[in-house]
Order: structure tokens, then sequence, then C-alpha cells
């Protein structure tokens, strides 16, 4: 077993809006990832000031609105998808650097595991808060 090789996880079955999420994101168009979203839909999130919920669509396009959509240049440095169980997995790490300044970055990283088909109805949410990045 080579403990350095970490398994690919990709899914042929994974619905759409998983994709469509995370090319709103990367794109920073809030309306669209909002509409990836079940009007009711729940968040559950863990964040280092702690954890929160939030019901609603709408809200919770917002609270990602405010960590992402501001000023700063945004690079969507990776992210990945697949399945747990009936769960499915989205990660991403993004980079945040006042415009024009690209070595003074902020960097996040979010886990989230969802439900839902044809819009995601709950999220679970890890993020490691941003963390300053020395970029050459």
């Amino acid at each position: 077993m080579n403990t350095n090789t970490i398994p690919k996880t990709t899914s042929t079955t994974r619905p759409p809006v998983n994709g469509e999420l995370v090319h709103a994101l990367s794109c920073r168009d809030f309306r669209a990832f909002e509409r990836c979203l079940a009007d009711d839909a729940h968040l559950r999130a863990l964040v280092p000031s702690g954890p929160f919920e939030l019901d609603g669509g709408a809200d919770i396009a917002a609270r990602f609105e405010t960590w992402f959509g501001g000023a700063d240049d945004f690079v969507l440095l990776e992210a990945s998808a697949g399945s747990v169980g009936a769960k499915r997995y989205l990660r991403w790490r993004i980079r945040l650097s006042p415009p024009g300044h690209r070595g003074d970055g902020r960097v996040t990283e979010q886990h989230l595991f969802t439900t839902g088909h044809d819009k995601i109805e709950t999220i679970d949410l890890l993020c490691s808060g941003f963390q300053h990045e020395q970029v050459e």
C-alpha cells in the first residue's frame, strides 16, 4: 500500500447541482449559487468563531457572499466532489488577496456534505477560516 496516494473521488452519478454550485462560487455569481439551493435549505456550519445554523437558500447564499463576494482578488485553487453513502461531498480551497497584491493572500478551505438531488437541501460545513499565506 502506498500511503502517498490519494484516491480520486469522482462519480458519474453525481447530480449536476454540485458542479453548478462550484461553478457559481468560482464565478462569484451568488444568484446562481442561491439557485442551487432549495428555498428551505438548512446549513449547519463549524467555523473558527464557533458553530452556527442558517435556514433558507437566500440567507445561505448571502452568507457565502459575505465570505467571498468582496472586492478582493479571488482564486479557486482546488475543488473536488464525491459521495459518501447518500451524502455528497464538496471541497474547495480559495485564496483572497487585496486587489493587485497577490503576495498578501488569505487562504481558506471548506468541506461540505450535502443532501438533495435537483437542489441542495442540507449542508454540513467545516471551514478552516482564513489563514495568512505569503505568496511569492
